[in-house]
Formats: structure tokens, C-alpha cells, sequence
């Protein structure tokens, strides 16, 4: 058996612990039976993005007549869009392979690992230990029980990263982060897209005036067909043919397509390790599970990232990271707070988040909600009066923050500043309310929306 000090299962924000620990002297095992960097370099966060930012430059060019600009736009050249994305991911996941490989004090076990006893793991032909052991093994697409699907082709966020040729038509079943980004990339490119979801509606963990307003822009280029149960999928002439059953009047329809993608959701990889087997507890749903300071039921075992499932995000990650070697290192505990974990979807509009909904804000606290719409800022009329709107809730009493809600151009940048007032200070809205901001920006916006705080009342 061969005996480290720390343990680290998963290269993507794992790595942030493999560093840590080098740089203090231990003794450190790694463990990643895949392409070096986890989720976020290879599948997630980067090549997504890669791919969405020229989606976002085209959708943007076709809605610039309303400011006077024509542009007639030639076909995109997708192979250069996916080289371009497939060339940086590759580069960034080599760079981190070359820097592992030499690094001293570091031992990399390329196989899986599984535990076989406390604090003890089996990768490949070799037995493992260490008094330090952080698993951030991360997450795999949930494949639905749909009928035919395992007889026919599909993509997952994973494997649509491969396409060698644009679909001229693309089902997309799923209707959550993953695949509304999805669906904005294909349809911006040219590619007819129609989105499946089973729920009543799109992203339907954000607020619901938030998923009605985008359901409404986004059909002006995607088909989208809510309520809608995935059944049955079979192939005939090249083309995948699903069927779909209404989950209100059970009628059933047919959907035809060159392509079809699943995206609906994602489950963590614990199980693969037998986790049980060194004395940690999964919750119902499979995932990690975890107390505030990231600790699980086994002592000096730890759990962060999409493998607890809390906010699977790559900068949650990031942050959980820093909490468990914090604690793992030092006598003084942090607790992680997921209430201020910010979330956008990098859609067109663009969605983001922080903290509370109404529905639950209201369930324990007397409440002010403040809107304020982009079209009512001098930045929102250049830009010709876009759709969009800043949500924000804060508790009476005390002016602290308790949840914001963007929809519009750069919610994913504008949240920051909310987030930011969240964990500073007493966490109350005053900076934002208070501070000087530049004009015309669209940060107005935000700043307005605490200005119209009101009395809460109740949602329709």
C-alpha cells in the first residue's frame, strides 16, 4: 500500500486542493481517469462558451436594424467556430497534463479509483491511503428512460463538442441550462432548433416572470414545446423521429430532426467510488452528502463541486475549494453559505441570479421587492429599448439583500455588483443604492431597481 498525506479525487477544482497541498510540503495522490481539468476545461464552462459568444455576436448583428444597422449575414463557417473551440480546450487540458507530470512531490493515478476500506482506494494495481482525502469527482448527463434512445445517435453536452458537420435541424430534449444554451448556439448558426421540456416551463428554477419573459424572446428563433413527456425515439430515412405525450391532455406529436441532443440534467459520479465502503453517506439523490463546512460523515473526508450537487457551477466549485482546505488546515471552521452563490445562463437574453426567490424570500421574512426595466435607463434606449428587467428582494427590517434576479443584455456581469453588496459589510443594499454610478451604463439599471423597492405583494 502506498501512503500519502492528502488525496485528491477529480482534476477539475480539485486541482486548486492538489496545489495547495504541494506548495505545503505534503505528500500528495491524484486521481483522474480522464482528460486532465475536469468538467468545466473538457465538456463545461470553456468550450460552451467558445461555442455561445459568436452565437451571441450573430443574434445581436440580426437585431441591430432597430438602431438603423443592416447587415446581411453570410453563412457561419462552423468548422471554424469548432476548431477554434476544440484547439483551446485541448491546449489548456495538455498544459495542465505537462504540469501535473513534473510536478514534485505530486503522484498522478490515471484509472478509476474506488474505496475498499477506510480511508483506502483501489486504482488500477495500486492501493492507496492518505489522512486527507478530497473527493470532487464531479458529474455525468442524466439519460432519460425514453424508449429507442440507446438504438440511435445522440449528443450530450459532452459529445456534441465532436460534431464534424452543422445538422441542418437539431432536437434538443431538456430545458435547463444546458440546453436552452444549446438551443441559442444552434439557432444562431442556422440550425432549426426545438427544445423538449417536460416542465411547464424553461428554466424553470429561475423566477417565473424571468423564464416567461425569455420563453418569449427566445421563440422568435427556437421552436419550444413545454409540458411535452420525451416517449419514444426512433430513426427512419437519416432522420430521428421523437414522440412526445402532453403531460395535460396526454395527446401525443411527433417531432422529426437531422440531430438530437439530451440535456436533461446532471448526477453525480460518487457512486463509481463506493463510497460507502470508507464510511461516507450519500443523500437521496446519489450525491455527496455534506455539512456547512463541506465535511462528510467520514472524518478528513471531504466533498465539493458537482459531486455534492449544491450549486453546480464552476465557480461554486472554485470557492468550495478554498472552504475545505481552510478547514481541512486550520482549527477555526468556515461554513460555506450557498445563498450567495451567483448563477447565470449564457442565453440571448442572458439570465442571471443570486440568493432567494420571491416565493421563499416571503416565506420567512417580511420583504421589499424592487424592478426596474433596461428600457428605462439612457444605455437601454441607445440600445434600442431592449427586453429586460432587474428583480431584487431585501428583508424590511434590516435593508439586507436576499435575492436578485437579471434578465437581459450582460445579466451575468450585472449580478456581480449585487453579489458583491451580499457578502460585504451587513449584507444590505445601501453601496448599491448609495453609490455613484457611471452614466449612461446599464449598471443604472441595478441601482434603480433598489431605488423602486415597494411593499411586497403577492405573485400572480
Amino acid at each position: 500500500m502506498e501512503q500519502f498525506d492528502v488525496l485528491v479525487v477529480g482534476s477539475g477544482s480539485g486541482m486548486l486542493i492538489v496545489s495547495a497541498a504541494v506548495e505545503q510540503g505534503f505528500k500528495t495522490a491524484l486521481v483522474e481517469n480522464n482528460k486532465m481539468g475536469g468538467t468545466c476545461i473538457n465538456t463545461g464552462c470553456v468550450p460552451s462558451k467558445m461555442l455561445l459568444y459568436p452565437a451571441d455576436v450573430l443574434t445581436s448583428l440580426e437585431e441591430n436594424t432597430k438602431i438603423g444597422i443592416k447587415i446581411d449575414l453570410k453563412p457561419v463557417d462552423f468548422d471554424n467556430i469548432m476548431n477554434r473551440m476544440r484547439a483551446l480546450t485541448q491546449h489548456d487540458s495538455k498544459h495542465l497534463t505537462s504540469s501535473v507530470e513534473i510536478t514534485p512531490g505530486l503522484t498522478w493515478f490515471k484509472d478509476r479509483g474506488e474505496f475498499i476500506s477506510d480511508y483506502t482506494l483501489q486504482t488500477g494495481n495500486h492501493t492507496i491511503s492518505a489522512k486527507l482525502i478530497f473527493i470532487a469527482s464531479g458529474a455525468q448527463t442524466i439519460i432519460p428512460q425514453i424508449k429507442g434512445l440507446q438504438s440511435i445517435n445522440y449528443f450530450t453536452n459532452d459529445t456534441v463538442l465532436q460534431l464534424q458537420t452543422q445538422p441542418k435541424s437539431i432536437l434538443i430534449v431538456g430545458g435547463g441550462y444546458i440546453g436552452i444554451e444549446y438551443a441559442h448556439f444552434f439557432s444562431a448558426i442556422g440550425t432549426q432548433t426545438t427544445l423538449i421540456q417536460r416542465s411547464d416551463r424553461i428554466l424553470p428554477e429561475e423566477e417565473p416572470e424571468v423564464s416567461a419573459l425569455l420563453l418569449k424572446e427566445v421563440t422568435k428563433r427556437i421552436n419550444i414545446h413545454t409540458g411535452c413527456e420525451a416517449l419514444e425515439v426512433r430513426e427512419e430515412n437519416q432522420s430521428i423521429i421523437l414522440t412526445t405525450q402532453n403531460r395535460i391532455d396526454d395527446s401525443k406529436k411527433e417531432f422529426t430532426a437531422q440531430a438530437l441532443m439530451i440535456a436533461t440534467g446532471r448526477n453525480s459520479n460518487a457512486y463509481q467510488l463506493n463510497p460507502q465502503k470508507t464510511g461516507i453517506n450519500l443523500d437521496e439523490h446519489g450525491f455527496i452528502a455534506v455539512n456547512e463546512y463541506l465535511e462528510t460523515s467520514k472524518k478528513n473526508i471531504y466533498s465539493f463541486g458537482d459531486a455534492i450537487g449544491r450549486q453546480m457551477f464552476k465557480h461554486a466549485a472554485n470557492y468550495e475549494a478554498g472552504i475545505v482546505w481552510h478547514n481541512a488546515t486550520h482549527d477555526h471552521k468556515v461554513a460555506m453559505d450557498f445563498n450567495v452563490v451567483p448563477r447565470g445562463s449564457f442565453t440571448h437574453p442572458q439570465v442571471a441570479a443570486v440568493g432567494l426567490k420571491e416565493q421563499e424570500a416571503k416565506r420567512y421574512y417580511n420583504i421589499l421587492v424592487g424592478i426596474a426595466a433596461y428600457r428605462d435607463t439612457a444605455m437601454g434606449a441607445a440600445m434600442g429599448f431592449p427586453e429586460g428587467f432587474v428583480k431584487v428582494i431585501v428583508e424590511k427590517e434590516t435593508s439586507k439583500i436576499l435575492g436578485a434576479h437579471i434578465i437581459g443584455p450582460q445579466a451575468t456581469v450585472l449580478i456581480q455588483e449585487i453579489t458583491n453588496a451580499m457578502t460585504s459589510g451587513n449584507g444590505d443594499y445601501s453601496p448599491i443604492a448609495h453609490g455613484m454610478h457611471i452614466h449612461p451604463a446599464l449598471n443604472e439599471v441595478v441601482q434603480n431597481a433598489f431605488i423602486n423597492l415597494q411593499e411586497h405583494k403577492q405573485s400572480s
